[in-house]
This record gives C-alpha cells, structure tokens and sequence, in this order.
C-alpha cells in the first residue's frame, strides 16, 4: 500500500514518512503544492495526507483538482488550521477525513488504515473478504497484522518479503519488473545496480513456494515476475 504525503514542513514530513514507513507503507514525500499535484494525478496511491498551507498551490486547490479529474483516493487533510469552518470547507472539497496538528502519529496512522479499509481500493487486484485479507488459492495474506499463511499454515517474513509478496499478490496475473519492484518495495528512484532484487525474489520463494504446489512465483525471462497459479 503506498501514501502520497504533502507537507512542506521537513521535519514533521520525515517524521510522518519514517512512522509510515515503519509500518509496513511506502510513501511519497513531496513539500510543493504543484509537485504534489502531478503526484498525485501520474500515480497510483492507495491514500493522501494533504497539508492546507502549502507552497505553490495551497491543500484545498490540490484535492480540488484531484476530484475534477477523478482521482478518488482517499484524502486525509493534516493542517493547523482548527476552526470548524475550516474542517467543513476541508470535507467539502473533497477530503474524507480531517486531522489538526499538533497529532499523534498513532492516531494518524489508524485514521490513514480505516480510510484505506473503507475505500475498497485494496482489494481491487487480489480477492478478499470482510476482513480484508487478502486470498489466493491457498495463500492468504493479512496486512494488517502482517501474516501470511499458506495451506493452514504460518509462514514468518520479513517486513521486505512481506512487502514483496502483497505487491505480487496486488498485481497477480501481471509482469512486473525490477525497476517496478524497486519503486513499490525498496522506494529507489534509481538503479542501485546490485542483484538485490533477485536475493529477495529467492528468499520469498524459498518461503512460500518451496514446499507447496502449485508454485505461485514465476520468473518471465528478460522481463521480470509474475504471481499466478500456473
């Protein structure tokens, strides 16, 4: 899951970022209104955070603009502005929720996955139920609590396995490269030229495909991966 996090306010942005982070999210840091709005109409997130009093374009225009053009993700607005008006003017331009600073990260961060549950969004590209979990055959993935099992049984991973298996699963059935898995699970914008890709793809095979049928992890030579039954 990936959040587009605009605040111009370095530090709270690295503070936020890394807490995301922390917690299993990728995330896009931008401290620009203008910049924040091309992120947010060329690429996919699952939610924003959205400060108001940003420079170059101010929160309230960017989520405006976001709704004309319908990216309908779903938008927390993060601002010191605490007046009700301001709340109300905040919702009716599109946000679906309203956070004042000062905040508490725990907060935030419950706020950010009840938006992301409700939305629907998360299970456009695997099956899940009720309860979100996503389920493939006989694998089933919880991201919130981050477990994985597979015929019945619990498979630990790492936080990048992990991460590396739900993008799989979200995109099952589709190539993926590894410049697009460096993007969606490491966040590098660059080629970090080292085998770093291939080590993970191996290590969640060695975890979820190793002793069961049918393999699930496919490699499409001179393109990248594929999740599928076959």
């Amino acid at each position: 899951m990936k959040v587009l996090l605009i605040e111009d306010d370095r530090m709270t942005a690295d503070f936020v970022a890394k807490g995301f982070r922390e917690a299993g999210l990728a995330v896009d840091v931008c401290r620009n209104g203008i910049d924040g709005l091309e992120l947010a109409l060329d690429h996919d997130h699952d939610v924003a955070v959205i400060d108001l009093m940003l420079p170059g374009l101010d929160g309230l225009s960017i989520i405006e603009r976001m709704r004309t053009e319908k990216v309908m993700i779903p938008v927390l607005i993060l601002s010191a502005r605490h007046t009700v008006s301001d709340r109300i003017a905040g919702l009716k331009k599109g946000g679906d929720d309203y956070l004042v600073k000062p905040f508490s990260f725990s907060e935030l961060l419950a706020r950010v996955q009840a938006l992301i549950r409700r939305s629907g969004l998360r299970d456009n590209d695997a099956d899940g139920n009720a309860s979100g979990v996503l389920v493939f055959r006989d694998l089933e993935i919880d991201p919130w609590k981050h477990e994985v099992r597979r015929d019945g049984t619990t498979i630990p991973l790492k936080p990048r396995e992990f991460a590396l298996l739900e993008y799989l699963a979200r995109n099952r059935d589709r190539v993926v490269s590894k410049t697009m898995i460096l993007e969606n699970v490491y966040e590098y914008s660059f080629d970090p030229q080292t085998n770093v890709v291939d080590v993970l793809v191996c290590r969640l095979r060695n975890a979820i495909d190793k002793d069961f049928e049918p393999k699930l992890i496919h490699t499409v030579r001179g393109m990248g991966y594929v999740f599928k039954s076959s």
